[in-house]
């Protein structure tokens, strides 16, 4: 078969970024080959997916065929790296020019992680976030130095109909996932902490989680859509003696605001580990 993209690890952000290029036409469901850990992953990770589109575990012997691909999406888990790059080294493929283009959306795997592991490649670094499965994400790019305009358009073209696009210094790449990225789960959680809170407090658990998540969302377009700063609309709504600022000097006393910072830290900090162990 002759394949213009090839992905490794047919995950659920993998689908959503190749979804859209399906759709729109962009690339041709029988020229995309997609790859598996195991043949039991095969039929969920085909779900959802044109059945032209072709999906195989590791193991079967076409998935070798992935690394012809003029473009490749590489989007296992961080701890699958190793693997992955053996299954590489182990074949002997001509060059190209130009280079074909391998991104990457692996937490924590460098750039210079990538070329080495990838000789013949131009290497780019994607970090999206899940809001990207509903249109609604941010991606943030780093380029190997050697990319061209042209190859710079094609990934663009890739992330644009699922999010914003920011285009950063790699270093900064491991605070843009600390909170683009591992921000939704801190979100989800204060979500699901609130919604307990109004079942505590007597709603209907179906309502509360109804409220909790309008509430969420609602604020986070008023603080877009009128360029308030996050104090400016707490004073909006914290009136004196009131229940409001009640509320928030508990968050303040337990610490909401500081975990929260420490929280992004820290998750920066795992990512800058994830490289040095890829690298040692």
């Amino acid at each position: 078969m002759e394949i213009s993209i090839g992905i490794i690890g047919l995950g659920s952000m993998a689908k959503a970024i190749v979804s859209p290029l399906l759709e729109r036409g962009e690339y041709h469901p029988q020229n995309v080959l997609g790859i598996v850990g195991s043949s039991s992953s095969i039929a969920p990770a085909s779900n959802d997916l044109p059945k032209e589109l072709k999906v195989v575990s590791s193991e079967d012997s076409l998935s070798k065929e992935v690394w012809k691909a003029p473009l490749k999406i590489l989007a296992v888990k961080p701890q699958q790296f190793k693997k992955i790059t053996e299954s590489f080294s182990s074949l002997q493929l001509k060059d190209h020019f130009p280079k074909p283009l391998l991104i990457s959306v692996l937490a924590g795997i460098t750039l210079k992680s990538l070329k080495k592991a990838f000789p013949g490649h131009t290497c780019v670094r994607a970090v999206p976030n899940t809001p990207s499965l509903v249109g609604q994400g941010l991606t943030g790019l780093a380029w190997e130095d050697d990319i061209t305009l042209d190859q710079k358009k094609v990934v663009r073209k890739i992330f644009e109909p699922i999010s914003e696009i920011y285009e950063l210094e790699e270093q900064k790449l491991d605070s843009f996932l600390a909170l683009t990225s591992s921000g939704p789960a801190y979100i989800a959680l204060v979500v699901e902490a609130m919604a307990d809170g109004a079942v505590a407090a007597g709603l209907p658990r179906n309502l509360s989680n109804q409220l909790a998540h309008k509430t969420v969302s609602g604020t986070a377009s008023l603080l877009r859509e009128k360029s308030l700063h996050p104090a400016e609309l707490k004073d909006m709504v914290a009136s004196p003696a009131g229940t409001t600022i009640s509320a928030l000097r508990h968050l303040e006393l337990a610490g909401l605001r500081s975990a929260l910072i420490e929280a992004v830290v820290l998750a920066a900090q795992k990512s800058r580990q994830l490289a040095e162990e890829v690298s040692s």
